[in-house]
């Protein structure tokens, strides 16, 4: 059996070989950190979490980085609204992504680069792709990628020039060679962040920052870079024009993958619809783990629907697994299989799990044989199977399920009955504040924290929600 993934750049399902025997080195970009990271975002971060998982079952040692995208236009202006500073807003942000995405059982990345750490390799990019006639300074201390010079521009998002520019929305700058060349560097404003360079202070454009984490972290050449649909085209074409233009080598990636995108009931979301659902909310109400059920029941490059309905329908299927191994002790368990049908359908579904997930991960299929099993497992147990052939069958499915991210622990049921009191206590709370008397309303907070309750204090009130 060999893993075949889909290449967004080649549109085919190949095999998948890492450039390194043995090591994979996947970049899969992160957050822009403006806002609080919605489900989209852990849609996307789930689906490469599940491939990063399954390759380590496979035995590779995997070199994951995901990027944190730390100045940016939407930073500058969210802070001001705010009235802190970018790298507050931004600080903040990174911490509650790296909390929530704990909590919904996606491993850490091997390497977190941030944007602003990153502004010394990005200036030699640049000087680089100058000197090779890929870029050219303008007034203002702006520097533009000059496309033309780049003969595979759109080799990805597989559009020529004429088809970009029918498509896309481009601000009229006279200053630029042809209207699709797009920013590395843009000369400082007031009031926003800037870093010294040879073309004035500044700061980097959004797609040089990721090519050069890449490029620092990772190499010349990487084996998988993921990333949502949405950023194919124009963050991921950009991205291999100044690579590949910088290094003289390709591919930038072996393997581009793309999940496809989240809708509400139809609807993709949008903050200018005001129908986002953030990753805090879903964990308020104890939903993490459906959620990842929810997404592994489709399959990753198609679209996924979120509404109340499928939420539902992900808990029961959920419900099903976990019942399954509702009573199983791991000590328990044989490291080889016992002499029974249990056992031997149990690696059985090994067998056909590993297939499915090796065919561009079909993780629906996959699920589908954990169900079979669950099912063999409920009725044999019921029937008075042997104890170890029962546990070995659990240990299986356990197994399976852990590479797919998902505990199958049974979630304590919310307490709804705090929140008025914690609420209570806020209230207690502001007016001591208003009274100056500090020392009583940090102690509030503080005894709040240590029971699980975070309170964080904005220019609209406090808020609270548990860690």
């Amino acid at each position: 059996m060999t893993l075949r993934l889909t290449d967004t750049r080649t549109g085919e399902k190949r095999p998948f070989e890492p450039i390194e025997p043995g090591v994979v080195r996947m970049y899969v970009c992160g957050p822009t950190v403006y806002d609080d990271a919605h489900i989209g975002h852990a849609m996307s971060a789930i689906v490469f979490d599940v491939l990063r998982r399954y390759l380590e079952y496979l035995g590779y040692r995997v070199i994951h980085a995901q990027n944190f995208t730390d100045v940016d236009d939407k930073i500058i202006q969210r802070a001001a609204t705010l009235g802190i500073e970018p790298r507050e807003l931004a600080e903040r942000l990174i911490e509650d992504w790296l909390r929530d995405t704990a909590r919904l059982n996606i491993k850490p990345a091997t390497i977190y680069p941030r944007a602003t750490q990153e502004i010394d390799t990005i200036i030699e990019m640049i000087e680089g792709l100058i000197d090779a006639g890929h870029a050219y300074a303008v007034k203002g201390g702006d520097v533009f990628f000059r496309v033309d010079s780049f003969p595979g521009y759109g080799k990805l998002s597989h559009r020529s020039l004429d088809e970009m520019m029918a498509g896309a929305r481009i601000d009229v700058d006279p200053r630029k060679e042809n209207p699709m060349d797009f920013a590395l560097w843009k000369g400082a404003k007031p009031g926003e962040p800037a870093w010294d360079s040879p073309w004035g202070p500044g700061r980097p454009g959004w797609h040089i920052e990721c090519s050069a984490m890449i490029y620092r972290h990772l190499g010349d050449q990487i084996d998988i870079h993921g990333g949502g649909a949405d950023l194919i085209f124009p963050h991921h074409e950009n991205e291999i024009a100044q690579s590949e233009g910088f290094t003289d080598r390709e591919p930038l990636a072996r393997f581009w993958v793309h999940n496809g995108l989240l809708q509400l009931g139809g609807e993709k979301m949008s903050k200018s619809l005001g129908n986002l659902i953030t990753i805090r909310e879903l964990l308020e109400k104890g939903d993490g783990e459906a959620f990842r059920f929810l997404v592994l029941s489709s399959h990753y490059r198609s679209p996924l629907t979120f509404s109340d309905e499928a939420m539902e329908s992900a808990r029961r299927g959920l419900a099903r697994l976990q019942s399954a191994v509702r009573d199983f002790d791991p000590a328990t368990a044989p490291e080889t299989a016992p002499d029974h049908p249990l056992a031997r359908l149990a690696d059985e579904t090994r067998t056909e799990f590993r297939a499915a997930m090796d065919d561009d991960l079909n993780t629906p299929v996959a699920l589908s044989h954990l169900f079979e099993l669950s099912r063999a497992i409920n009725r044999e147990r019921d029937a008075g199977a042997p104890a170890d052939a029962v546990a070995y069958a659990q240990s299986v499915l356990k197994e399976l399920a852990g590479v797919l991210g998902l505990t199958l622990e049974t979630a304590p049921q919310r307490d709804e009955t705090i929140e008025p009191f914690v609420d209570l206590l806020l209230e207690v709370r502001a007016e001591l504040r208003k009274q100056r008397l500090w020392d009583l309303a940090d102690r509030i907070r503080i005894r709040l924290g240590e029971l699980g309750i975070r309170v964080e204090d904005t220019a609209q009130g406090s808020t609270w929600r548990r860690e």
